[in-house]
């Protein structure tokens, strides 16, 4: 149980399930222990859908790694059966599997993808790390479907340099929103 912290459903408590696999490899990552799957024990999917049904929480957070790497369509279907919302977090690039309440597209520069995911996201998240990377963000910004909500989010290594940029950034283009991980800044998980 975690409260999400980051993006549009920041502040919502949800039951979050984080697959193990991940072929993108962000240098800025912050759970690399997420790309080798073989690292961790397998857990049945009922067992997945159960725990996220005791926790009363009645929302999950499927993220990763890539939690596309894997296939959805059963454990979506068994969470939507028991009335839980689901709420993906993707970089995009795998192909669509699965039925979701709300998804966040966090694609990374270099990857390819899947232009399901460019008209179906609920929001887009572009993590800045230079004021370069405004160039990706706002090539994406012309992809996205019209109805996505996006945004611009510091890579928290570089936080305190890249945050003044972004807020006159988006001052200057306010079809952007800011994004900031909450989580790590009330140090919880």
């Amino acid at each position: 149980p975690s409260l999400q912290g980051e993006g549009i459903n920041t502040g919502k408590a949800a039951w979050f399930v984080r697959l193990g696999g991940c072929d993108v490899g962000c240098s800025f990552c912050d759970v690399k222990e997420s790309w080798n799957p073989s690292l961790h024990p397998l857990v049945h999917v009922n067992e997945v859908v159960e725990n996220a049904i005791r926790s009363n929480l009645g929302a999950v957070v499927l993220t990763g790694g890539e939690p596309l790497k894997w296939n959805l369509d059963y454990l979506t279907a068994e969470l939507h059966k028991n009335n839980i919302e689901i709420f993906l977090e993707t970089s995009g690039s795998e192909k669509p599997s699965g039925v979701f309440d709300w998804i966040c597209l966090s694609p990374k520069k270099g990857t390819v993808i899947h232009p399901y995911w460019l008209s179906n996201a609920n929001e887009l998240k572009v993590i800045i790390e230079n004021k370069n990377d405004t160039v990706f963000a706002e090539e994406l910004a012309e992809k996205i479907n019209s109805e996505c909500i996006i945004q611009l989010q510091p890579e928290w290594s570089v936080r305190n340099t890249i945050l003044p940029f972004l807020v006159q950034y988006i001052l200057k283009n306010p079809k952007w929103r800011l994004s900031v991980q909450t989580h790590k800044y009330i140090n919880f998980p």
